[in-house]
């Protein structure tokens, strides 16, 4: 039941309706017994700026998610940022303070890195290769590098992009091994896929090094579909897999928290 008192959340994006966000957000609300509500709004991009300082002026909104393609440009609209937003130069979670100031977070990389913990899987002194270096892949290696990870292999089409994300995690992390490079796929101990590759049926796969084996765990982003082409060579192979879901529902509640939320215990 929605009343006056009902604290008000919302996401954006462009598109907006296949986000699936509201459901879970709105379902962990009713668990903890919070009185919210988030709701999407679809923004356009050249209404982005004008929306965001709307926001300000909202007294009982407690924040908003942000998702494709806003993630780059809101974050020179928020008044400060926590953790490796700014490095990261991206966020999709947003704070309204009670002064109207909006602080911003990156989410993607510890949500990522808390639904491998929650599956039993501690990054921690691993030899890791990522694939993709876009918004995603920046998150979730500065997000393995904040876990300890040993060895970080950036696998990109564009080497200066990977030659750039790895630098910008050296400097913030610099007691881990990082460089862009090829898969190798048969010495590491876990894979992850943070390409859009997978996506669709005709989608190639976002690597051709298929050397899989018993001994290592292949992660993906994606969410739907569940099992991936990639996730399926993988188990073939006799990989451990790791789906995509449980990032989205760590990342709910590491959300949640940054927005207010007290009664969301930690992730």
């Amino acid at each position: 039941m929605i009343t006056g008192h009902t604290r008000l959340y919302c996401i954006i994006a462009n598109p907006i309706s296949h986000v699936k966000t509201p459901e879970e957000m709105n379902n962990l609300f009713a668990s903890v017994g919070h009185d919210g509500v988030l709701v999407p709004f679809h923004v356009l991009p050249q209404n982005l700026s004008q929306f965001i300082n709307m926001l300000r002026g909202l007294e009982n909104l407690g924040g908003l998610i942000v998702t494709v393609p806003h993630k780059t440009d809101v974050l020179a609209l928020c008044d400060d940022t926590v953790g490796d937003a700014a490095a990261i130069g991206a966020v999709n979670a947003i704070r309204r303070d009670p002064d109207g100031r909006l602080i911003g977070a990156m989410l993607d990389g510890k949500g990522f890195v808390s639904g491998l913990g929650v599956n039993g899987i501690d990054v921690a002194g691993m030899d890791v290769c990522l694939l993709g270096a876009g918004g995603a892949g920046a998150a979730i290696a500065f997000a393995l590098a904040e876990a300890g990870v040993a060895h970080l292999t950036i696998v990109n089409r564009s080497q200066d992009k990977a030659r750039d994300l790895a630098e910008r995690v050296l400097a913030k992390y610099p007691s881990i091994r990082i460089a862009p490079g090829a898969p190798e796929t048969a010495r590491r101990d876990l894979i992850v896929n943070a390409t859009s590759l997978g996506l669709r049926a005709d989608d190639a796969l976002p690597l051709s090094d298929l050397a899989f084996h018993r001994n290592q765990i292949v992660a993906e982003a994606i969410m739907e579909p569940e099992v991936t082409p990639l996730l399926a060579a993988a188990r073939a192979a006799g990989a451990r897999i790791h789906f995509g879901r449980p990032m989205l529902r760590q990342q709910i509640r590491l959300m949640a928290r940054h927005m207010g939320v007290t009664s969301v215990p930690d992730a």
